[in-house]
């Protein structure tokens, strides 16, 4: 695969607020290579850099030494910026921050509009955008009358209407409750499966990152573990370590095994875990 998004060296300080005090380092060197078409999940506690890793990918910060690069273009050179953010779409925490009209269907609309694309095509996309999140039949509701999930989608759809490479989703399932995080986890991956869209989703919950193709754990700016997720999370202790917890399945499965089972904690669905200790009871 080729890659769509490189860090190297990377670091970010945000600015002291007041005289006297020092700047905060957020991230301290960070080298990373995203393929184009993965589902990458980046994991970490609160401090850990992990959003702020995610607003370098798209210019809304630019690294304070090293550098961001997007399918070669360096995220300092201003003359790419739009294109930059045509290529990397973000979907934020808060989808009320990001729904600026009266309409579903308008919402979707705006972003291709600033991009001055010509309106037949902006219909074309609005509508493939909402078939794409499952909301076509919402084109005409008002956003503030839906739920929370429901808005998050329509978030979505919205960068979809740009037609991206890369969708990063910081922390977008952290105001929801579980049936509204299913939909949009759901979302992202059928987009990612069917349109081949890059996917970064930035998340506390262990559980969001069971079924991507890597899983990357920041602690303290930097990366602190890198790789498939049963790989990852077979490492409970390290994670711990890390002041982060593990999927519900795997912290089952090392409860048993210090009970004395012979587990392994490689089983991440509940169906394998369920394999897995009835194999063992046996």
């Amino acid at each position: 695969m080729s890659t769509i998004l490189q860090t190297e060296n990377l670091q970010y300080l945000y600015p002291a607020v007041e005289e006297g005090e020092q700047a905060t380092v957020a991230l301290r060197g960070v080298d990373l290579k995203i393929e184009k078409g993965s589902f990458v999940v980046i994991l970490g506690h609160n401090g850990s850099g992990k959003s702020t890793l995610s607003k370098t990918f798209n210019a809304i910060l630019l690294p304070s030494t090293g550098s961001v690069c997007v399918e070669g273009m360096n995220t300092a050179d201003e003359s790419c910026l739009l294109d930059i953010r045509r290529r990397v779409g973000m979907v934020f925490q808060n989808p009320d921050n990001q729904i600026v009209s009266n309409v579903v269907e308008e919402d979707v609309a705006f972003a291709p509009e600033n991009l001055g694309v010509p309106t037949a095509e902006i219909r074309q996309r609005v509508d493939l955008a909402l078939g794409a999140v499952g909301m076509a039949e919402f084109a005409q509701h008002a956003p503030h009358l839906l739920s929370g999930g429901q808005k998050q989608r329509i978030a979505i759809a919205g960068v979809i209407a740009m037609e991206p490479d890369c969708i990063v989703l910081d922390e977008a399932t952290a105001m929801l409750d579980p049936t509204g995080r299913r939909e949009v986890l759901s979302t992202a991956h059928r987009l990612n499966r069917e349109k081949g869209i890059t996917v970064i989703l930035i998340t506390h919950h262990m559980n969001e990152a069971e079924d991507a193709d890597r899983v990357v754990v920041m602690d303290d700016g930097k990366i602190a573990m890198d790789g498939a997720p049963r790989e990852i999370f077979a490492q409970v202790e390290e994670l711990r370590s890390l002041g982060l917890t593990v999927p519900d399945t795997v912290d089952l499965l090392d409860r048993l095994r210090r009970d004395g089972l012979d587990l392994p904690l490689d089983a991440l669905t509940v169906d394998e875990c369920a394999d897995a200790v009835a194999a063992a009871l046996r």
